[in-house]
Parts: structure tokens; sequence; C-alpha cells
């Protein structure tokens, strides 16, 4: 059997209102899971004082939902959806569990590694909502669930922040748990049946996933240029707390936490992109998020004050999450019988960046302070302006090459 058979699935139920806005909340309750730790990084860190793998605990998370995604996603397209959402969900609130009761910083780093893996289940909700919705309004769909998955990333930072200074970081591992449940219940209440786009056994669809980066351009450019806006919005999201905790404002967790209710200004991006693209075209909001985050860093540099870092998170978030949804846009049109495994290339290859960005934005704290961090952003931004015009040459190419050989 070729690994790229697939079957018809069943017509989909429409995705009504209060479907799309409860995938949207379990988007946002799954996805919160792999930000908890950010700003309680230094409330953890004093707990084990002389365990340097503690500084690990932001990119175990981010590594482990690269892992998910890479070994999980692709079964949205050969399982039946609601199902495997639920199970997700169900996981998660044990690994969870697992996290609060963690008794050394290395034990904290693996359960750390398996939250991460068991939150991708918020990007099996992603796809499924794309494959629910008209094709015309593709765009603006994926803009509301990624409006609650923006929710979710940036209220939960607030949420830590708040309960790590009051109860401790392990009242919030514990408060995760029944959020987790609570989401595994939404979806069983209201997701839609929906059959597997394929017949591919498991090793087959991981398999398929070389042939699809190799045959989609489009892909790979969108996979590369959210990759390294991921990773100059992580290099910010995991130092902030320490360079807020620093000589220049004395701030504790709490504050960094806040930062979370600034940034929910780029909420309104998500399903204002999405729209933007069902009209416009994709890559002009791709190359929009782009500049914005060129600038946002360019402000958090000139000005080392709170009202910098206010105006700049604002800009960011706006930013990268525009170029998130024109760029998921791009790709759930490119097979839909392949959306799950489409999504697994592309968000494994975002959050690997994200990873990176936080180590590499570690490493540029340690050497630089606060202006070697900025450099680094700005850095990771042009890198995705350039392979974003790299890309757009090379379609370009082809479909004169092929209008060449069609004349």
């Amino acid at each position: 059997m070729s690994i790229v058979e697939t079957r018809t699935p069943d017509k989909p139920t429409e995705l009504g209102t209060p479907a799309l806005l409860a995938m949207s909340v379990a988007g946002g309750i799954a996805v919160a899971n792999i930000y908890y730790n950010q700003p309680m990084l230094g409330i953890i860190e004093a707990e084990f004082p002389q365990q340097s793998v503690t500084a690990l605990i932001p990119t175990a998370t981010q590594l482990g939902y690269a892992l998910g995604l890479f070994l999980l996603l692709p079964l949205g397209d050969l399982v039946h959806r609601r199902r495997l959402i639920v199970g997700q969900f169900i996981v998660l609130a044990g690994a969870l569990a697992l996290a609060a009761m963690a008794p050394t910083a290395a034990l904290l780093v693996g359960a750390s590694l398996v939250v991460g893996a068991a939150s991708t289940v918020a990007q099996q909700i992603v796809p499924f909502a794309a494959a629910l919705a008209r094709p015309e309004q593709r765009g603006a769909t994926i803009g509301t669930v990624m409006a609650g998955v923006l929710s979710g990333i940036l209220f939960s930072r607030t949420l830590a922040g708040f309960v790590g200074e009051s109860a401790g970081w392990r009242a919030m591992f514990w408060i995760g748990v029944p959020l987790a449940l609570a989401g595994a219940a939404l979806m069983s209440a209201a997701l839609p049946h929906h059959r597997p786009t394929s017949r591919m056994r498991y090793h087959a669809a991981i398999a398929s996933l070389a042939h699809l980066w190799l045959n989609h351009p489009a892909l790979r450019t969108a996979t590369l240029v959210q990759s390294a806006l991921f990773a100059s919005f992580t290099s910010f999201w995991t130092i902030l707390a320490l360079y807020l905790n620093g000589p220049q404002f004395h701030l504790g967790a709490e504050i960094a936490g806040l930062f979370g209710i600034v940034g929910a200004v780029g909420i309104f991006a998500a399903p204002l992109a999405g729209r933007i693209a069902d009209h416009r075209g994709p890559h002009f909001v791709i190359l929009l998020g782009i500049a914005l985050t060129i600038i946002a860093w360019a402000v958090f540099l000139a000005s080392p004050s709170i009202m910098a870092l206010v105006l700049g998170v604002i800009v960011l978030d706006f930013g990268i999450q525009s170029a998130l949804v024109s760029n998921q846009h791009i790709i759930y049109a490119l097979d839909p019988d392949a959306r799950s495994r489409l999504n697994t290339i592309f968000m494994t290859g975002m959050f690997l960046g994200g990873a990176a960005g936080s180590a590499v934005a570690t490493t540029a704290w340690d050497l630089g302070a606060w202006p070697a961090v900025c450099g680094v952003g700005i850095v990771l931004a042009l890198v995705a302006l350039a392979v974003k015009g790299l890309g757009r040459r090379s379609c370009r190419s082809q479909a004169g090459a092929a209008g060449g050989a069609k004349s």
C-alpha cells in the first residue's frame, strides 16, 4: 500500500459557534501547560539551589512539545479525533500531577518533557477545526481557535506568576490537573464524529512526513519562517522573568506574569489575521508579522523601561500570532487528507525553533545580558524574513518555468 493512500472521510458535521468556542477554550487550556514554568523559574531555582539543571525546564518542555507533535500529531489522520483528543487531555492531567510531586530538579525536567508532549492535544484541535470549516471561512476559523490558544499562552503566565508567588510553583501544577480534566470533558461533549482521512498504518504515516516535506515547498517555507519567529518569541518570554528580577527592576514572578495580560492584546490578532488572509492572501500578513517582530525587539533594545516592555510585548505578540495563523492558512490548503501530518511537520519545526530560542537566549543572557538577548531576537526575525523572501522567489521561478514548459 502506498504511504499516501487515503480515503474520503464522512461528510463532517458543520462547525457551529458553540463547538468552535469550545475548541478555542480547550486549545487554550492545553497549550497553557507548556508556559507555566516560565514566570516561576526563579521560584523553582530557589527551591533547588546548586542544581543547574533547573535552567533546562523551559527547554525540556518545548522539546517535549516538539517530540509529541512529531509522534502524536499524525494520529489525527489515522484515528477518531474526538477519542484521541479526550485521551490526550487525560494523559496531560497525569503528567501535571507528576510535575507537582517531583522531588528533585532533574525529575521535574523529566516531568516537564512529558507535560510538553501531552500538551500537543492543542494541535490536534486546530487541524480538526480547519477540516470542519468551509473553505472560504477557514482562515477565520483557524484564527478563532488560535485566539483561544494565544489566550492560554498569555494568561498562563499571569496565573502562574500569581500562584507561584502566593502558593508556590507546585500549586500551579496541581491547579493544572483539574483544568486538563475539564478540557477532556468539554471536548467529549462538544466535538462531532469525524472519521479518519487515511487508512495508513502508523509507521507509514510517519514515513509519509518526508514525502510531504519534499513535495510541498510552501510547507518548507512556512515551517522555517515560523520556526525562526517562534525562536524569537520564546527568547523574550524565557528571559523576561530573569530580566525583571535583575538590578534594573527588582520585580518578582507576579509582575512577569502580568505581562501575559499586556500581551493579551495580541489575541485580537489571530482572528483578524485569519480574515485578512481569507481576503488578501496570507503572504502579506506573514511579512507584516515579521516586520512587527523586528519593531518589537527594536523597542526593547532602545529603551530599558517598563513602558518599552509593555509596548514591545503588544507588538511582538501581534506580529507572531499574525504570521502563525497565516502560515497555517497556507499549509492546511496543501492536502486536505493530510492536515494532521502537515501540522505535525509545521508545529514540530516551530517548537524545535522555540526550544532553540530558549537555549540561545539563556546563553545570550549569561554572556551579554538583555542587549544580547535583544540582538538574538532581531537576528532570528531577520532570518525569517530571508527565508520568506527566498521561498517566494523560488515559487515564482518554478511557476515561470512551468509556464515556459507549457508554452
